[in-house]
């Protein structure tokens, strides 16, 4: 098998979710029995799982499967952003990925295709999903478990963060308010991320077009100068004009 033929078919199903044979025979410009034989190979990688008449790109087991709930809730926008997030990616810097299931697309996305990376992050499925990967360097927050996002909060995050400085900070948001405020449903969350934005000069915070109005109880930042918002193709002109107006850069991850 070709190399750029596999990539190409992982790519589709990243973008796609699951695919028949026929359509993924039509992505990538080759011959049914061909991609058969081709997803015998990715399956026995354990980078596909095939299905009857088709196939998916593999999930992880363990922990993740807290994820799955959420991270099936606008599946397409956030394969979009992921995909947006690892273009914005420069080789050889360091980058924190934040727990959340968008920021878990990026991550999905990297391991496909890897880039010579230190990753820092406090969500167990991030780490879990580029573990394999040998080109990139990932360190894994301690602190106490928050179950209900897989992730590592508390004193000893907070404390290993202000000894850290990232290059790139890509931070998820539960709520983004009409007056910019980022918030979250967990107080310790919500006091992790305010750290994270202060350990960085380039935070983009990521998240779909859903997520824009809502208020949740515990505010992390304002969004400003400096703060990049990737969402997708989804939100409104008014809140993009909103959201320049506070001084942040807004990308749209088309696709979604």
């Amino acid at each position: 098998m070709k190399i750029d033929r596999a990539t190409a078919i992982r790519q589709h199903l990243f973008a796609k979710g699951y695919s028949s044979i026929a359509q993924i025979a039509a992505a990538v410009g080759a011959s049914e029995p061909t991609v058969r034989r081709d997803l015998l190979t990715l399956e026995a990688e354990g980078q596909i799982l095939r299905t009857h008449g088709g196939a998916q790109i593999a999930g992880t087991s363990g922990v993740e499967v807290a994820f799955e709930s959420r991270e099936q809730i606008n599946l397409p926008a956030k394969r979009a952003i992921g995909e947006a997030a690892y273009q914005m990616l420069r080789p050889e810097t360091s980058v924190f990925l934040d727990a959340g299931t968008t920021v878990l697309q990026l991550a999905r996305r990297l391991r496909l295709n890897p880039l010579p990376l230190r990753v820092f992050t406090n969500c167990l499925p991030v780490a879990q999903v580029l573990m394999p990967v040998a080109e990139i360097g990932v360190t894994l927050l301690g602190g106490s478990l928050r179950r209900q996002n897989a992730s590592m909060v508390g004193p000893l995050a907070e404390a290993a963060l202000e000894r850290l400085w990232f290059d790139q900070l890509f931070l998820g948001a539960g709520g983004i308010s009409a007056l910019g405020e980022i918030s979250s449903r967990d107080e310790a969350e919500a006091r992790l991320n305010t750290l994270m934005l202060a350990r960085t000069k380039a935070p983009v915070i990521v998240a779909d077009a859903d997520k824009f109005g809502a208020q949740l109880t515990y505010g992390v930042a304002h969004l400003g100068a400096g703060m990049r918002v990737l969402t997708d193709a989804r939100l409104g002109a008014g809140w993009q004009g909103t959201l320049e107006g506070l001084g942040c850069a807004v990308s749209l991850a088309e696709g979604a």
